[in-house]
């Protein structure tokens, strides 16, 4: 019997600090004022661009290409407060995954457009809400989940360790989570056909042979096909979802509209050209609160816009 490797060794050791270093960072943000946390998000955000990483980098690409009407100075100076939001995401998420419920109930200060969510539900046929990575997503999702019944499709982290301390801080309020996979899709289906709400990220790229291409920013983007095929084997709902971060620490603000049209045709080519659609109307809203980091464009029909297929840059969803 082989014994084992110095490296076999090292991985165990290396998740472990790695999780402790993460809680470390949940609790040191936790505790501090979220205006303080936004400003250091901001610091992060403000030292990508003098380093010229790769967030730097992939946000540059993308804003180049979704948004050729803005002239070159207006796309740096969109790269730039998009990064400081960037930052932001990351130094809140000690608030939003350890906040207590009144906390987190206290950092919505308005919602617009919960007629439409409410309406839906009303129903009876299952709701999907579709959330893209705009503005504090993590936040929308914990307080929808504190009034409705919610299950949540998410994509497993590399890190087991790390997979564990998202799904507890994710379900702490009732939402439950499930893993992109056949078992996952299967809670979904059942979830709508309880009439619940069940909430997907739509501009995560799928896995080859889960998705299609689609145009998105008038290019093509591979997207999840799971939407159009929930919405013609059940007859849900769909409605779109954003969730705004506030100026100078002052809380959220949530977004609900109806989806477009076009997402309940029976054509997948029109139906995901309208998912797109929809989701672009929510990137406009706020430009700058888009993570533009997320590599959106890597996989093409013929080759990758610029990118080697590598991991993305902020926390899995």
């Amino acid at each position: 019997m082989s014994k084992p490797t110095a490296q076999s060794h090292g991985r165990p050791l290396r998740s472990a600090l790695r999780l402790i270093l993460i809680r470390v960072f949940l609790r040191v943000f936790a505790a501090l004022p979220l205006r303080i946390c936004h400003a250091m998000g901001t610091g992060l955000g403000r030292l990508a661009w003098l380093s010229r990483s790769g967030m730097r980098r992939d946000a540059t690409a993308h804003i180049a290409l979704c948004l050729p009407e803005l002239t070159p100075a207006q796309q740096q100076q969109l790269v730039k407060h998009s990064l400081a939001q960037t930052g932001q995401t990351l130094t809140e998420l000690g608030q939003i995954w350890r906040g207590k419920q009144p906390q987190i109930e206290a950092l919505v200060r308005g919602i617009e457009g919960k007629a439409h969510l409410d309406q839906a539900l009303a129903t009876g046929r299952g709701v999907i809400m579709l959330a893209p990575h705009s503005g504090a997503w993590e936040l929308g999702g914990l307080y929808t989940a504190l009034h409705t019944p919610m299950t949540t499709l998410y994509r497993p982290p590399r890190e087991p360790a790390f997979e564990l301390l998202m799904t507890q801080a994710r379900e702490r309020f009732g939402a439950k989570l499930v893993p992109a996979n056949r078992a996952g899709v299967k809670a979904l289906l059942l979830a709508l056909r309880r009439g619940e709400l069940i909430t997907i990220l739509p501009d995560q790229e799928p896995n080859v042979g889960e998705g299609a291409f689609a145009p998105f920013f008038g290019h093509p983007a591979y997207t999840l096909t799971l939407v159009y095929n929930l919405m013609q084997k059940t007859g849900a709902v769909a409605i779109l979802g954003r969730t705004e971060r506030l100026a100078r620490g002052q809380g959220y603000r949530l977004h609900f509209y109806p989806a477009p049209a076009g997402m309940y045709a029976p054509n997948p080519a029109i139906a995901l050209a309208a998912l797109n659609a929809g989701v672009e109307q929510m990137v406009r809203a706020n430009l700058t609160q888009y993570q533009w980091v997320y590599r959106r464009f890597r996989r093409q029909p013929e080759a990758p816009i610029g990118h080697t297929d590598q991991g993305d840059s902020l926390p899995p969803s």
